[in-house]
């Protein structure tokens, strides 16, 4: 049973592959090979179709063909150096604040490899790689600890006690 959920290239060939054997093989019907690959029965009845047109090409007729289109400006070696300075952080990227942005990761780019993307199109090649957005936590510079940590053991519970009118249920009439 075929159970990831996004296939690579590869394995959606190979997994084409196996349903042409199982095709060839003949022992099961279509249904049960769409259930046991994961895949329509719509699938399936193309891939017979594909063998029973090309009878001569054998498996081949279902093998992935070349992939048109532009090639990508940058190759995986550049793209995981892009992703290496991302972790590095923006600091260390030269930006004055550690908060990666899709302008700012573009920039990155334009500086390290020439290359100008478009920001959406950054966002969906960054989601593809597990990338996420970042939302810093916001913080107040004056913000001290340990006068936090303090207050909450000392004043917090002092606070929380509660009144001997509370304690007994009255409620307060105006």
């Amino acid at each position: 049973m075929w159970c990831p959920r996004k296939l690579t290239q590869d394995q959606i060939e190979e997994r084409r592959l196996e349903g042409g054997r199982l095709l060839r093989a003949g022992r099961l019907t279509h249904a049960a090979i769409a259930r046991r690959l994961g895949v329509s029965l719509r699938a399936v009845r193309r891939w017979a179709e594909q063998l029973r047109d090309h009878p001569s090409s054998g498996l081949r007729a279902l093998r992935s063909r070349p992939r048109s289109g532009r090639p990508p400006r940058l190759s995986a070696a550049q793209w995981r150096g892009v992703l290496k300075a991302l972790r590095k952080g923006a600091l260390k990227a030269g930006f004055e604040t550690d908060r990666w942005t899709l302008r700012r990761i573009r920039d990155l780019i334009r500086r390290q490899f020439g290359v100008a993307y478009h920001p959406n199109y950054l966002a969906a090649r960054l989601r593809a790689s597990a990338w996420s957005p970042q939302i810093p936590a916001v913080r107040a510079k004056e913000r001290d600890e340990e006068v936090i940590r303090a207050w909450l053991e000392r004043e917090w519970p002092r606070i929380r006690r509660k009144s001997p009118a509370e304690a007994r249920g009255d409620r307060l009439h105006r």
